[in-house]
């Protein structure tokens, strides 16, 4: 069975639990309050045949850019999200992109899948799981 293709842009519909997930990272209450209303984009492209990646989330406040190859663990920087760097590693579990981050936070990854239009998020660390979902733009 092939794999999806996650390419294509996705606006935010909604979230749950964020507000927790930002403040088990340190996330200065005042940040939290800002992001928290924040309604970002994801665009993403994605390379089947090679398992290269970039997620861009694009928001009116900052920016975050992601670019990897799956299976293959880089160094990631967090700084626009929580100033920390960590050991990323993103790879298959069935449909669901399944991503590992190895760092100060324990337990703290995400993982995104496809339903129909929807692009599922659910952001996990230190027991805390948020999730959004986002709809593909037409």
């Amino acid at each position: 069975m092939s794999k999806p293709n996650y390419t294509g842009i996705y606006h935010m519909v909604s979230q749950d639990k964020f507000e927790e997930y930002l403040a088990a990272l340190d996330v200065n209450y005042a940040l939290r309050k800002v992001v928290c209303i924040l309604k970002p984009s994801k665009h993403i492209e994605h390379d089947v045949n090679t398992g290269k990646m970039k997620i861009k989330t694009v928001t009116t406040f900052k920016n975050f850019d992601m670019d990897f190859t799956l299976g293959q663990e880089f160094t990631e920087d967090l700084g626009p999200v929580d100033g920390r760097k960590c050991q990323t590693t993103v790879n298959w579990d069935g449909d669901k992109l399944v991503c590992v981050q190895r760092g100060e936070k324990d337990g703290r990854g995400w993982t995104h899948w496809l339903e129909g239009n929807l692009l599922h998020l659910e952001m996990r660390v230190q027991g805390i799981t948020a999730k959004q979902v986002f709809k593909k733009a037409e």
